[in-house]
């Protein structure tokens, strides 16, 4: 209903005093950046963290293993969401009924430390290589140390509730020696090894990257088209195509002429083209595909200074000839014959003839990588700059060397991007310099070409090119001797033929894992198909040493349970420095090695194995993580579970890393469910940049609107996909955050006046309270099982639905005469306070972990307590009488009909004919039976908030109002007769019949009595 004014009119009694209007001290403007701190505050001194642990003891376990941020910056609102999402999680199953536990952690080795020390040491003038490695090392922890500080206050001010106090880090000094633990087991199981391998490597920050740390930016590359004479024919290739053409019934003439085809294939060129010219000192071999249709072209027409001279013979794949010829400036060629490559077996390099060191031959190897959709369909390659040119290359070995090809590949770019001297000619050239430009390693290969008249043509390409992800520079491919952990090794082969290899472990874990969303299995699971060896070595000094020592002239590991025992504990008592410290070989090998005899292994390990090692020291360590102590999987026999939970990125990162590292050292993997989320963009959909003016930020908008707004917008997007955030969309979250609030604050203010001691039994209940508790038990459920799928949105549109089309829009609107005006006998009025009380305590933890600052202040308003908390219930069971389909059933029909009177008192009072609803009577038409029937018992006058209604059977007038949807009802406004109730404002003919009460109506009267009001003011 309309509420009465509280300022009575001159000579009309105020009733405003006798109503029972909502009270409370739940503030309409909520001013979150004010009261939740306080709230954390509070957390903090009630040990909110430590109480959840204590109520949920006993129960199975559901815990969020962090994946660790980076300890290098402040929080941007990636982390935000993050962060939130890994809370929402946390709350949400503790609600669930599970001990939920969630332990924070950061990462803090790695190049991007050391980066900001070396910036530091280079704006003061110092020199990295000139200071101890400890010493540098012990400004890296400090610089760390410095923002898991800041971090964590950043992370607690969104609401975070996690054991703060004791956080994980990949620095502590146990985190390290486990670390050191996790490569030893590599080493013993006989999957760590020391090899050669092209890796991306960034001249910049002169260390090897992982496929994680590269991203792909647009870049010009200078391309070239070269010409490899063929060398030799292999061996019986002719005999066979004689033999074939006999066998064919071709002429003697014909047969003949197949020795003049060989003839000219001496005399002709394989074409490759590259984008790396750098590279070509290193190629080793040319790749072809059988199918692909090749065949031997001659230049026939050219101009005199072209490259391609006329009479020049080429063997090009048939689809790209013409592009080559284009590209090479030849006027006119001709297709001379078929060619099977196979026919030919090595070519000679294009440098061969010019520089000394080229002599040797170049095979060709048939490929699967190489197609015909661009280039020349032969594929230069070096073994020494490409995965693919690599694994073809050593797949190759045996055959190779069979043919007497020596299948060393050589150390042709050093760290500084420098051409080493096993480049003949060039040794001293530049591939890349250390700000990432290009050196002069490109022209001066192009030039040797030239010179050697082996150069077709040449061009420029832009095209998408890896990058490091933190100096944006761009990185080359480059030989380099690294650690390795096999993929495709008996994972310790040495007991058993039948071992199954890292690879196969790791495949089998996903399918046993629950990816959320679904689609997250597929991706890793073509990523761990696909990859290669995982390399493990850094050339850094910010990290855990790989801490091996390795037999003096060989690559053999010492494997030593005693010298590893002593290493870990060392690191257990000083961290890992004590591998860097003076006198560490012999204080780790004597007295039962000669120091003399072994080499120590500096180089640290990949970040990725530092965070991939994570669970090893947090989930199975009872020692320093007691909370997590005996932890049970349901695939051992138990009740718990472990989730990951981070950005779809880590299927090649974190989910990655930790999948290898546990498949391999305890043949499974770490977590039971892999939770992903999408990236944050701008309104627009475009990546977040400073340029661009459009990154938001979580500080200032939780400065200025409070965390729970970012909570709110957290649990609204779709976080499996890509989410957006800005000004504008911030508004409409706090639009809807206002409507929740505002529900909230009306059910607080009309408890004030509920009596726990004047509750009536459920069988008393009128239909309408029975159907919303029939409501609520039906959200409940779905509420349940979207927090159970960890589908926020979905709780998000479920509970606010209810609340602002349900409650607000339907419910209270109907029951605030009941609330304010009913006698304090009523059973109408203490049943609805009661319904109001069930739906309040239910809409609140169902919201707490999400608004988890404000339903914390709404459940303290009513529920005062010096030690309590909204986020130490469980989510409140339905009682089984709450349900009641048929009753549902009945009043989605009421519903409809109100639709369609409140459809029809609308354009009344657009036109102004009516003011307020109560002022109309409108006769309501029905033509089914079933409809009518439904309204049985119901007082629909009051369910429409008329004050008065009258039913007909028929389908009324043709000028009555109907609504398309809702077929048979009919509506005719009519104003009310009577006179207006002062207190409630129906218009009533009853108004005045009570003598006692002459302004009101019979109802009004009897409150009024029962209030013991015998005489009002006057205004």
């Amino acid at each position: 209903m309309n509420k009465p004014e509280k300022a009575a009119k001159a000579g009309v009694p105020d009733y405003s005093a006798t109503l029972y209007l909502p009270q409370t001290d739940f503030p309409m403007r909520a001013g979150l950046p004010q009261k939740e701190p306080e709230i954390l505050a509070r957390w903090q001194r009630i040990g909110l963290y430590e109480k959840l642990r204590g109520l949920a003891a006993g129960r199975a376990r559901f815990v969020l293993h962090d994946g660790p941020p980076y300890a290098n910056g402040n929080i941007h609102i990636g982390h935000a969401l993050n962060k939130i999402l890994k809370d929402l999680v946390a709350r949400s199953q503790q609600m669930l009924g599970k001990d939920s536990n969630y332990v924070p952690g950061w990462d803090c080795h790695g190049l991007p430390i050391e980066w900001k020390i070396e910036e530091e040491y280079r704006a003061k003038g110092k020199n990295k290589d000139e200071v101890p490695i400890n010493e540098f090392r012990a400004q890296c922890r400090t610089f760390a140390a410095h923002w898991i500080d800041v971090q964590r206050e950043e992370f607690k001010r969104l609401g975070v509730i996690v054991d703060w106090d004791h956080p994980y880090s990949t620095m502590e000094f146990f985190a390290e020696a486990q670390i050191a633990r996790e490569i030893m087991k590599f080493a013993a199981n006989g999957l760590l090894y020391r090899g050669s391998k092209p890796v991306m490597w960034s001249v910049v920050e002169k260390t090897a990257l992982a496929e994680a740390e590269v991203e792909y930016e647009d870049y010009t590359s200078d391309t070239v088209w070269v010409a490899f004479p063929v060398r030799t024919i292999r061996s019986g290739a002719l005999a066979d195509a004689r033999r074939a053409a006999e066998m064919s019934g071709e002429n003697p003439q014909d047969i003949d002429a197949t020795g003049e085809v060989f003839d000219e294939l001496h005399a002709a060129s394989m074409v490759i083209w590259t984008t790396t010219p750098w590279t070509l000192p290193g190629n080793r071999a040319i790749a072809f595909s059988p199918k692909v249709d090749y065949g031997l072209y001659r230049v026939t027409e050219a101009a005199p200074d072209n490259w391609a001279k006329p009479g020049a013979l080429y063997i090009l794949a048939d689809r790209l000839a013409s592009d080559v010829f284009k590209a090479a400036r030849v006027q006119n060629f001709e297709r001379i014959r078929s060619i099977d490559p196979h026919d030919i077996e090595t070519c000679s390099h294009p440098l061969a003839e010019r520089v000394p060191g080229y002599e040797f031959p170049v095979p060709l190897l048939e490929g699967e990588h190489v197609t015909d959709d661009a280039g020349t369909g032969f594929v230069h390659t070096a073994p020494g700059h490409g995965r693919e040119d690599f694994d073809l290359w050593t797949g190759q070995n045996r055959a190779l060397a069979a043919l007497g090809i020596d299948t060393r590949i050589p150390y042709t770019v050093d760290a500084d991007g420098f051409y080493t001297k096993e480049v003949p000619g060039f040794a001293g050239r530049r591939v890349i310099d250390d700000k990432g430009k290009k050196g002069d390693a490109n022209e001066a290969v192009i030039a040797a070409l030239i010179e050697a008249s082996h150069l077709l043509a040449r061009g420029r390409l832009k095209h998408s090119y890896p990058h490091s992800w933190r100096s944006k520079k761009p990185v080359i491919f480059r030989n380099t001797p690294q650690w390795f952990i096999a993929m495709d090794r008996g994972i310790g082969e040495a007991r058993g033929s039948n071992a199954p290899s890292l690879r196969s472990v790791a495949l089998d874990e996903i399918g046993r894992t629950r990816w959320v969303p679904a689609s997250g299995e597929n991706r890793i699971r073509g990523m761990i198909e696909n990859r290669p060896d995982w390399v493990v070595s850094r050339q850094r000094a910010w990290g855990v040493p790989i801490a091996v020592f390795v037999k003096k002239g060989t690559n053999d590991i010492l494997i030593d349970e005693a010298v590893n025992a002593r290493i870990a504990a060392a690191f257990e008592k000083e961290g890992a420095d004590a591998w860097y410290g003076d006198g560490a070989i012999a204080r780790f090998l004597a007295p039962d090695y000669d120091p003399n005899e072994y080499d120590k292994i500096d180089d640290i390990l990949d970040v990725w194995f530092d965070s991939g090692s994570t669970h090893a020291f947090t989930l199975e360590d009872p020692k320093h993580f007691p909370s997590l102590a005996g932890l049970k999987r349901v695939r051992d026999g138990g009740r718990d579970e472990v989730m990951y939970l981070e950005g779809s990125d880590q299927h090649r990162g974190w989910f990655h890393s930790s999948l290898l590292e546990s498949s391999g050292t305890r043949l499974r993997a770490p977590f039971d469910v892999v939770l992903t989320h999408g990236f944050t963009l701008d309104e627009q959909g475009r990546k977040m940049s400073k340029s661009l003016g459009n990154v938001t930020v979580p500080q200032k908008v939780i400065s200025e609107s409070g965390a729970d707004i970012l909570r709110l917008w957290v649990a609204s997007v779709d976080y499996s996909d890509d989410q957006r955030i800005g000004t504008e969309i911030l508004k409409s979250i706090t639009d809807n955050y206002r409507k929740l609030r505002n529900t909230l604050r009306w059910m607080l203010g009309s408890l004030a006046h509920f009596k726990e001691d004047e509750r009536v039994a459920f069988e008393e209940y009128p239909e309408l309270e029975r159907y919303m508790l029939h409501c609520v038990s039906e959200i409940s459920a779905g509420v349940s099982e979207a927090y159970s799928e960890f589908d926020y949105k979905k709780i998000v549109a479920l509970i606010t639905s209810f609340m602002v089309s349900d409650l607000s829009a339907f419910y209270f609107d109907i029951r605030k005469d009941t609330l304010y005006c009913d006698p304090p006998s009523s059973v109408a009025r203490k049943s609805t306070l009661a319904t109001i009380g069930e739906i309040f305590e239910s809409v609140v933890i169902w919201l707490a972990p999400i608004l988890a600052f404000t339903c914390e202040e709404a459940w303290l308003s009513r529920y005062p307590s010096e030690h309590g908390s909204v986020h130490m219930q469980v989510f409140p069971p339905i009682a089984a009488d709450w349900s009641n389909d048929a009753l549902a059933a009945k009043w989605r029909t009421v519903r409809n009909i109100r639709r369609v009177v409140t459809g029809a008192l609308e354009i009344e009072r657009a036109a102004k004919r009516i003011g307020s609803s109560l002022e109309a009577a409108p006769i309501v038409y029905i033509e089914d039976v079933a409809a009518r029937a439904a309204l049985g018992g119901i007082d629909l006058a009051e369910i429409c908030i008329t004050s008065d209604i009258e039913i007909r059977a028929g389908e009324g007038p043709a000028d009555a109002f109907r609504l398309d949807d809702v077929q048979g009802v009919a509506v005719v406004p009519q104003r009310a007769e009577g006179r207006k109730c002062a207190r409630s404002w129906k218009i009533s003919p009853l108004v005045g019949t009570d003598p006692d009460y002459p302004d009101v109506t019979p109802r009004d009267a009897q409150a009024l009595r029962e209030l013991g009001v015998t005489e009002l003011v006057r205004a």
